[in-house]
């Protein structure tokens, strides 16, 4: 190959290469001139579609307009009205910035631009910017009317790789409903090829905004989600949580806002997971459509040429308040509500015995929470103060509940899991509240209060932990060994007594006794990698320690077939309803599901 000398390219190369960062197909484009319209105050915005917008995508707005003088200049790289410096680039609050859109999408395709500032008309100008360009008076109501046509016409080599029509326009719809959801103050309207597709007004009303969540996302999603609305240290996430009960196999259910702008972040991936850590499945990917408001200050928006992606000055607070809200929202979220006194029948009422369904014929006192394993934990048997029920036996739970005669009226009040009337072939609670029938899992449900409990008493104290019997060496690698050695006492406060060696070798004198039957070596090395990819020792340390806790639940737990009497079950409920997360088990299968009487009526068909 020849020499070729240092040249400036001209401006229409630098377009279209410009247009190859941010322009891949019609809905690329979308993107950009709906971010335009929001930013101009857009209160309705309108958008055509023709051959799956690669003929014609044609986007509508109400906004402020482009005044005559500066419409010509719209068009011109690197012009734009929303910064100005450093300073606004850095604490920037637009979705756009730079300046790019319209000359990289004019590059590649037949842009013509339309817009007023008043009622008294507006001015036209087609692409591609060049020096003189002159705007022409056109008739136009108050607002900007951007049309595309011919994508990548002058670009052969890109045109090739577009799908065809029906895919691209399924971008196109793809890319209006995600930005639909993140401006519920704004209405929408998408056509493709005269047939209107989407018609969203603005919701400024809950039923609204529910209404377009369900269209965006699924009707099963507000059926099953727990709004949200937290705010700490200039941090505020709002939103819907969906239930563990509705996680999907991918994370198609996932929408995040930060400051209005649609992002895919690993941190907010990570901390949003890792909230559901105790309530959902490892497989599966939770669902949820939230909004964070922060500091525009706080976040780098300039992170990626397309915009996707954000970078976090602070992202350790970022990820702590993410985690911690989604945290806090699920263990409220389950429909079992703290027990109340009053819940609680006169003390001289005595259990029935023998009332649940039970084959076998009678059964004595049964026990069967952590006390029934204890020789699985003893470390975690210490009492703590307002523990729910460590134990239940006949004896206990004789004054527990007793359900409320029929003619007590309606002065007695019932709990929110109701009480129990039956068990079903050894493995559900059959239980009557307000609402009709709750029917319960009574293992997973079980499971869930032995983990819970056991979690507490875990963080009550020192994490307890024993000495080996002979010291172990475990190989590493020099930057695994230099992390062990600076994460000593994150390590020793999670059960932990190691020393480093040699250069890639640690020796472990003492392990947590609920991890210490495991390989220790290929624990610490596990570790360690994890510690060096998450640059946490404590996290990594706690999230062992509540694997192996959950294992431990799950074995202590009360078993299929196990005949309970009523006042046993009915212990189980009232633990339930003073359980943190009791919805779900720690494998994130749900616990209960409640029947309603209207569901019932339907099922035989009442009232028809």
């Amino acid at each position: 190959m020849s020499a070729r000398t240092i040249r400036q390219l001209p401006p229409e190369l630098i377009d279209q290469i410009a247009a190859g960062e941010v322009i891949e197909r019609p809905a690329s484009v979308l993107k950009e001139l709906l971010e335009n319209a929001i930013d101009a105050g857009a209160s309705r915005i309108d958008v055509e579609a023709g051959g799956g917008g690669i003929r014609l995508l044609r986007v509508r707005d109400d906004g402020q307009g482009i005044p005559h003088a500066e419409i010509s200049l719209a068009m011109a790289p690197h012009a734009t009205s929303k910064i100005a410096s450093l300073d606004e680039l850095e604490r920037v609050g637009t979705l756009g910035f730079r300046g790019e859109a319209l000359p990289s999408i004019a590059s590649v395709s037949r842009l013509t631009i339309r817009s007023a500032t008043g009622d008294d008309g507006g001015w036209e100008v087609a692409g591609p910017f060049h020096a003189g360009l002159e705007p022409a008076p056109c008739a136009h109501a108050r607002g900007t009317t951007v049309e595309m046509r011919d994508l990548f016409h002058n670009v052969p080599a890109r045109r090739k790789f577009l799908r065809t029509e029906q895919t691209e326009f399924r971008h196109i719809d793809r890319m209006l409903r995600r930005t639909a959801l993140s401006r519920f103050e704004t209405g929408f309207r998408l056509s493709h090829d005269g047939r209107v597709v989407r018609d969203y007004p603005p919701a400024q009303t809950a039923a609204r905004r529910a209404a377009r969540i369900a269209d965006v996302v699924g009707a099963g999603f507000v059926d099953h989600a727990v709004e949200i609305d937290e705010s700490r240290a200039g941090l505020r996430l709002w939103g819907w949580l969906g239930q563990p009960s509705i996680a999907r196999a991918q994370a198609d259910w996932q929408y995040m806002f930060v400051n209005g702008r649609p992002v895919r972040d690993k941190v907010v991936t990570h901390a949003i997971k890792q909230g559901y850590g105790d309530v959902l499945h490892h497989a599966r990917q939770p669902a949820y459509v939230l909004f964070l408001e922060m500091d525009p200050a706080g976040v780098d928006v300039n992170a990626h040429p397309a915009k996707h992606e954000v970078r976090f000055r602070d992202q350790g607070k970022i990820h702590g308040f993410l985690s911690h809200v989604v945290s806090q929202a699920l263990s409220g979220a389950a429909p079992s509500k703290p027990h109340h006194a009053e819940f609680a029948p006169p003390a001289a009422a005595q259990a029935r015995e023998g009332g649940g369904y039970a084959p076998g014929g009678g059964q004595s006192g049964l026990r069967f929470a952590t006390g029934e394993s204890r020789g699985l934990y003893d470390w975690a048997a210490r009492p703590v103060a307002s523990e729910p029920a460590a134990a239940w036996n006949g004896e206990a739970a004789a004054a527990l509940v007793e359900p409320p005669r029929a003619d007590a009226g309606e002065s007695a009040e019932i709990p929110p899991l109701g009480y129990a009337r039956a068990q079903l072939h050894g493995i559900y609670i059959l239980a009557e509240n307000a609402e009709g029938l709750v029917c319960v899992d009574m293992h997973a449900a079980h499971e869930r209060i032995v983990y819970e409990t056991l979690k507490r008493q875990r963080d009550a104290g020192v994490v307890p932990s024993q000495p080996l019997l002979v010291p172990l060496d475990v190989s590493v690698s020099e930057r695994e060994a230099d992390l062990a050695e600076a994460s000593e006492q994150a390590l020793s406060d999670g059960g932990f007594e190691l020393t480093r060696a040699g250069p890639t070798t640690v020796t472990v004198r003492r392990v947590p006794t609920a991890l210490a039957d495991l390989d220790i070596a290929a624990l610490l090395v596990d570790l360690l990698g994890r510690m060096e990819q998450e640059a946490g020792a404590s996290r990594e340390l706690r999230r062992l320690s509540d694997e192996r806790l959950g294992t431990l639940a799950c074995h202590a737990s009360v078993r299929a077939n196990r005949q309970l009497t009523l006042a046993e079950m009915n212990a189980l409920l009232r633990d339930m309803e003073r359980t943190e997360r009791s919805g779900q088990c720690n494998h994130g299968r749900p616990t209960w599901v409640q029947i309603s009487l209207r569901e019932l009526d339907r099922l035989f068909q009442r009232g028809r």
